[in-house]
């Protein structure tokens, strides 16, 4: 039933679909950012925005970007490479996209100006005056920074159009290493942005073609698809390295279910094991798949966290199988191993369910994570339901092929050790086998511990780790590792740059490390959008809204009108009508001051007064630092004085759709699982059979937490949606591999701590090591992953795994043996007088099955 319910959901993926929404995947959900960009859409008309400045749109729509500098930092504003720049110029806006009946140019989709041309970046009208002023040999032109004058007393801003820039005095460039051009687009219906799509494609294209050709300059294109292609392109670069990992758990994972013993060895339950979790992962995935779930990048990390789980549980049982007697029937032993390994790992499962499941609910801002929980919770569902039959039915099967003799790989018939003395050496070493025959009464070691795993843990480990000579050094090396996650921990930065989810050699990761490196000098333009009518009029007024820009480099009509007219000596303090009136006349007539109108939003009332109901300036905060935590900052700050001011205004750039309440938004889950978590944990206290169990498990959890985030912060990895979803797996992987252990050693009466401590590893540390063997083999061709993605999921899920090994392989093995609970020797009074005597006569058949008959005398 399990296999044919994952075929008939498997088929679905013929028909499976990608998310192309990157915004809607890993921008807050509720994101106040994205009102505000509401608001400005609904007073600034986005065509009517593109012709100021390149970042100070409200969508980022569809657009071509590059930046071109040199190998050796040679100056772009040469003869030479203006010349190059305005070649490449002239080469994209022929760029030429081919559809049925019509060619489509950029004149026919770029962003139209007021008089029907093409809206280019001013650079290039900069670059072009720079040409012609060479051409007719005049000296005098100069190009400032990072406000520069054009011929027709324009004032531009170029602070994101040169970058590397070196200055004389009074502002006067000398040099820049790299410039960058800007092309925007109408996607103004689907046939638009179809065509706009395809023109960024060829733009890409035309770019690489003129680097070839120009192999001097290095060029760094970008579009407004590069960071959803980037994000995708992980699966791509993925799969060969996931078909390695695939192939070596297999490998491992048969391995280490097998033996020497031909009749004992278990390969195949090795194999049956990762089946169920790929079984249980393919039935999620057509669930999600039929209900109208997309595929994203991030699903990658479900498998490993299938994979941590379920082959745990698998192992845990085949472990149980070990502890029971083979004079036992199938059945007996099968319901031995389902009472002693299925209580914990519905426990477990109850755990993953209840901390993915606050990550799926709608408390969960960020899509990408609560798509992500959602199916791992389907997943970890159907796998349970999957244990318990299909690997139970395997383990039945493999059971009767033990009891009956047979060889645990070809299942043939296994012959008596005096027939094999007949047979060659190759023969015999295949078909090597121990009989209960053989086995004489007084001895009782189990026929299993000549599995390698079990026999290093009971001859050498287990007296290893808790010889009194060792205890001091792993507690000292606790210390150490507390220390180093301390370090750690006091260092957490959020990551919220979109960059670390994409792959590497990919264009978005270039584009982004050339931006940085060159303009970085000023943050992205801000817009300051005032949306209530004011007193313009009012010198106090017009001083208030200067007031709250100080620190920035405004370019803005408001500041330039007022220069206006302080070099025309008219006083700013005129009456409204007056004022307005001046206002309007002098933006739609001057010149100098035409291309300010869109900034303001005139209204016109029954008296034939004009009132101003909405304006805008735009605001670049001088940054020295690359680090994108200043943004933040600077976003909040402008927030708290949006709150303050006397005057109503709000800030708004689009990368604030993916910073606002980030820190808040991708901690709330992780924040949640904890909460629910410790509740479960809280709760059962009072279910189980000590609550010491709960205490102990809820200490290292907390421990192994603690280590792992600040150990994942010195390994370079911010907390993001992804490192969120590891921590949250984290719990559930740390509760997996030690409730079993704890709770052995806390219910272990008589005898000693050390005695108990030994007898829990014996118990469950071959489960522990098996799992953890066949997960860290999985994780390691992850490492290699071409993919900022894949590295953060690598190193989180590594350091997961190492710290709970660590904690239960030595931590927990030593302070275990001198921390509560103590272990009283307590001997029971026998009374002769109500003694049982049992007397067992086994009599075996031809056939060598063997009968128990109990004959019992009081």
């Amino acid at each position: 039933a399990p296999v044919l319910i994952s075929i008939l959901l498997g088929a679905s993926f013929s028909r499976y679909q990608v998310e192309e929404n990157v915004e809607h995947l890993l921008a807050p959900t509720h994101s106040l950012a994205k009102i505000e960009r509401n608001l400005v859409d609904s007073l600034f008309p986005v065509n009517r925005s593109k012709h100021r400045l390149y970042s100070d749109l409200q969508t980022p729509g569809r657009y071509g970007r590059v930046i071109i500098t040199s190998f050796r930092k040679a100056n772009m504003l040469d003869q030479h490479h203006t010349d190059l720049i305005l070649k490449l110029h002239s080469a994209v806006t022929r760029i030429q996209v081919q559809r049925p009946g019509f060619n489509y140019t950029f004149a026919h989709i770029c962003i139209l100006n007021n008089d029907k041309t093409c809206i280019v970046d001013d650079i290039v009208h900069v670059l072009e005056e720079l040409k012609a002023a060479r051409s007719s040999n005049r000296t005098n032109f100069a190009i400032t920074y990072p406000i520069t004058h054009l011929k027709d007393g324009r004032e531009v801003y170029n602070g994101h159009q040169l970058g590397g820039v070196t200055v004389h005095s009074k502002d006067r460039v000398k040099s820049a290493e790299a410039i960058q051009l800007t092309y925007y687009l109408q996607a103004i219906n689907s046939l638009n942005d179809m065509v706009a799509e395809k023109w960024e494609s060829i733009f890409c294209d035309t770019v690489e073609l003129f680097q070839k050709s120009n192999r001097k300059v290095k060029m760094y294109p970008f579009t407004s698809s590069s960071l959803k292609e980037d994000f995708q392109k992980t699966s791509r670069v993925s799969e060969r390295y996931l078909i390695t990992s695939l192939v070596l758990v297999v490998t491992l994972a048969i391995l280490c279910c097998s033996m020497q013993d031909c009749v004992r060895s278990k390969p195949w339950l090795g194999l049956l094991g990762l089946l169920t979790v790929t079984l249980a992962t393919l039935t999620a995935a057509g669930i999600i798949n039929l209900t109208g779930g997309k595929y994203n990048s991030t699903f990658l990390g479900i498998p490993f966290v299938m994979l941590g789980h379920g082959l745990y549980g698998t192992f845990e049982m085949l472990s149980s199988w070990r502890k029971t007697r083979e004079d036992q029937h199938v059945k007996e032993r099968t319901a031995a191993v389902f009472a002693d390994s299925m209580l914990s790992f519905s426990l477990t499962t109850a755990m993953y369910l209840v901390t993915f499941g606050i990550g799926a609910s709608p408390f969960t801002n960020i899509e990408a994570a609560r798509i992500f929980c959602c199916n791992s919770c389907i997943a970890i569902f159907f796998n349970y339901l999957y244990v318990l039959s299909f690997y139970g039915s395997s383990l039945v099967f493999t059971g009767y092929i033990e009891n009956n003799y047979q060889h645990s790989i070809f299942c043939r018939k296994v012959p008596k050790p005096e027939v094999l003395q007949e047979k060659p050496a190759w023969y015999r070493f295949l078909l090597t086998a121990k009989f209960s025959e053989d086995t004489d009464d007084s001895e009782e070691t189990n026929t299993y511990e000549s599995h390698l795993l079990v026999w290093f843990l009971k001859r050498y480990y287990c007296d290893w780790i808790t010889n009194t000579y060792v205890k001091p050094f792993v507690v000292l090396f606790y210390l150490v590792y507390i220390s180093f996650a301390l370090m750690g921990y006091l260092q957490v930065s959020e990551g919220s740059d979109l960059s670390n989810i994409v792959a590497t050699a990919t264009r978005t990761i270039e584009y982004t490390t050339a931006q940085q490196k060159y303009f970085s000098n000023y943050s992205p333009v801000i817009g300051f959008y005032i949306y209530e009518s004011i007193e313009y009029w009012n010198t106090s007024v017009q001083e208030d809204v200067l007031e709250y820009t100080k620190g920035f480099v405004r370019i803005s009509w408001f500041e330039s009108y007022l220069n206006y007219l302080r070099k025309l000596n008219i006083s700013t303090g005129l009456p409204k009508k007056n004022f307005t009136d001046m206002l309007r006349n002098s933006f739609l007539k001057t010149p100098q001051f035409a291309h300010f109108s869109e900034d303001i939003i005139f209204s016109k009332k029954y008296n034939s007064e004009v009132d101003v109901v909405a304006s805008r300036m735009f605001l670049v905060a001088k940054t020295m630092e690359t680090k994108r935590e200043e943004l933040y900052d600077l976003l909040e700050t402008l927030r708290k004085l949006s709150l303050t001011s006397k005057v109503k205004f709000i800030v708004f750039n689009p990368s604030f759709v993916y910073m606002d309440r980030y820190a808040s938004s991708v901690g709330a889950p992780l924040q949640n699982s904890c909460i629910s978590a410790l509740f479960l944990l809280f709760f059962s206290a009072f279910l189980v059979a000590d609550s010491l169990i709960n205490v102990w498990l809820t200490l290292t959890v907390a421990s192994v937490e603690f280590g792992v985030i600040g150990f994942m912060t010195l390994w370079k990895v911010e907390l993001d949606c992804i490192s969120v979803l590891c921590l949250i797996y984290g719990i559930n992987y740390t509760i997996d591999n030690c409730a079993p252990l704890l709770s052995t050693f806390v219910l272990g009466k008589e005898f000693t701590r050390t005695k108990w401590v030994k007898n829990a590893l014996e118990v469950h540390g071959v489960a522990i090591l098996q799992s953890y063997l066949c997960y860290i083999v999985g994780l390691i061709p992850l490492a290699a992953v071409p993919s900022n993605l894949t590295r953060t999921l690598f190193r989180c899920l590594f350091l997961i795994a190492l710290v709970t090994f660590f904690h239960c392989f030595a931590i927990l093995p030593v302070i275990l043996t001198f921390l509560p609970p103590s272990k009283k020797k307590r001997k029971e009074k026998k009374n002769p007088e109500n003694r049982e005597e049992i007397e067992c006569v086994e009599m075996v058949d031809m056939d060598s099955t063997r009968v128990v008959d109990q004959i019992t005398t009081v």
